[in-house]
């Protein structure tokens, strides 16, 4: 019996493996791209300037659409927009494989973008209305934050597999059986609890303004790499972004039925989550793709070496969230793991800061993967259950959707403002060191390497402030087993925090 209660659904157990699986695609597809892109882009002709939308037009549609989303799942169920968005996101990937010039391969990733904003936010919030009981909820939330936050280095393995040993469309056509597999288990076993939907009306005005707001936002981070922060379209974008945020919150506080009840991010605990990971997932994204080229560039390691090389990071993270995150999640408060979760990866950003062009990967990059994976594990777990914690049942799609939206805006943003801070310190770096008579190779390698040094230790004050914001602003105790009288009507309320 859960808590609440009600009888627990016996195949829950199940729909978390059909839902992990979908998520693990969705997070997959942020990073197995990378790998492939050069490849890509020689096949098709796509224009340096180009290159980064292969990457930027998923994490646009993605992140700006997530909201959106997340109130779709409520108000259309969860389950039919899990099964929408699978099918709709395995079409995409097919274009994506089948792509013959630019336009359609960017079309293919901002479609699959879409569809993963429909994907993710039903499939955080089908756990959330699923696993009722506090200790059952733990395990099935680590198992979920191990995918989310391991999967990203998963695609980076699997991208140089299958771009050495078959093709880049192959980084594409990998999402078609993982969704017909992930479709037919949700038809089968995926069963919603009754009474959990919000029927109210789509907010459309919320919708248009907070869509093209986080889409300026992203969107000015990409050009500040390209024109610098100075440039006029840079600070008119970041302005606008400003703006149209800044009328939404203003909107959501008027409307009847609001896309963005600001009780789910006024709270002080979830708004605390939804900073830290953001914050945290700014410092994360960024070092992914510093240590890719580093291993791939620098060392001379091929797609695939340098993707296994990351494969002790994906272990420290499985083992921080399920072995010490969802054995001490209803123990102790959430705070207890998430700020020495995240200073713990902190210290492996520290190590990794020390890099040089031939540092020894067991003695330097091992125990700073190590350390990442491990805090980084240990802090996503708890963050990921307390974001959709003691919210209403209506509102779980979009406390749901403010979790992919922190990590999605994160990822993008820390990937533009690091790729920028990195590329200025190497030129800095060439223009002081030019006349040293150093090989020009060599130099060239060592400017590299100093700006990759330079943004690590960005990274690395980024996760501090990570774990101060989650010290300063979240003050639950640890879930207590509480029944409520309403039944099904509290089901997402259901370990309620002790304050």
């Amino acid at each position: 019996m859960s808590e609440s209660g009600l009888q627990a659904d016996p195949r829950r157990w199940k729909a978390l493996a059909f839902i992990g699986l979908a998520q693990l695609m969705v997070v997959l597809d942020a990073t197995v791209v990378n790998i492939a892109l050069p490849s890509a882009q020689h096949d098709l002709g796509i224009s340096d300037g180009n290159r980064q939308w292969v990457i930027t037009a998923y994490a646009l549609a993605f992140g700006g659409l997530l909201l959106f989303g997340g109130r779709i799942a409520d108000l259309w169920g969860r389950k039919r927009t899990f099964t929408i968005g699978l099918a709709g996101f395995a079409l995409a990937s097919a274009l994506g494989g089948a792509a013959v010039n630019t336009p359609m391969l960017l079309g293919a990733r901002a479609l699959q973008g879409v569809f993963g904003a429909l994907l993710a936010p039903a499939a955080l919030s089908l756990l959330a209305v699923m696993f009722t009981e506090a200790k059952e909820r733990a395990k099935a939330f680590g198992i979920y934050g191990a995918i989310a936050g391991g999967g990203g280095a998963i695609g980076l393995i699997l991208g140089g597999l299958l771009t050495e040993y078959l093709n880049w469309r192959w980084t594409f056509y990998v999402n078609i059986p993982f969704a017909v597999v992930a479709i037919l288990g949700a038809v089968m076993v995926i069963r919603e609890p009754v009474g959990s939907r919000n029927r109210n009306k789509l907010d459309i005005p919320g919708v248009l303004l907070v869509t093209s707001g986080l889409v300026s936002l992203v969107y000015a981070f990409t050009r500040a790499e390209s024109d610098g922060w100075s440039a006029g379209i840079t600070v008119g974008l970041f302005v606008a972004a400003a703006v149209l945020l800044g009328a939404f919150a203003v909107v959501e506080s008027k409307v009847s039925a609001p896309l963005l009840p600001l009780r789910v991010v006024t709270e002080r605990n979830r708004g605390g989550v939804y900073l830290s990971l953001g914050l945290a997932v700014i410092g994360m994204f960024g070092l992914f793709l510093f240590l890719t080229y580093y291993l791939q560039v620098v060392l001379g390691y091929s797609p695939v070496t340098s993707g296994l090389a990351f494969l002790p990071m994906v272990a420290g993270m499985i083992t921080g969230s399920t072995q010490i995150g969802a054995r001490l999640m209803t123990r102790v408060p959430p705070r207890y793991l998430m700020v020495p979760g995240f200073l713990v990866a902190s210290l492996g950003m520290l190590i990794l800061t020390q890099i040089d062009v031939n540092s020894s990967y067991p003695a330097l990059i091992l125990p700073g993967l190590i350390l990442m994976g491990l805090g980084m594990g240990t802090a996503f777990m708890p963050a990921m259950s307390l974001a959709t914690h003691g919210v209403e049942p209506r509102d779980a799609g979009v406390a749901s959707a403010m979790v992919n939206t922190s990590q999605q805006v994160g990822g993008a943003i820390g990937t533009a403002l690091l790729n920028t801070i990195a590329a200025s310190a190497t030129t800095a770096y060439l223009t002081s060191h030019a006349k040293d008579g150093s090989p020009q190779q060599l130099l060239q390698l060592q400017g590299m390497v100093h700006g990759f040094s330079t943004a690590i230790w960005w990274s690395f004050g980024i996760l501090v402030v990570a774990a101060t914001a989650a010290a300063v602003l979240i003050n639950t105790g640890r879930p207590e087993v509480h029944a409520t009288a309403e039944g099904a009507a509290e089901v997402d309320a259901v370990p309620v925090m002790a304050h």
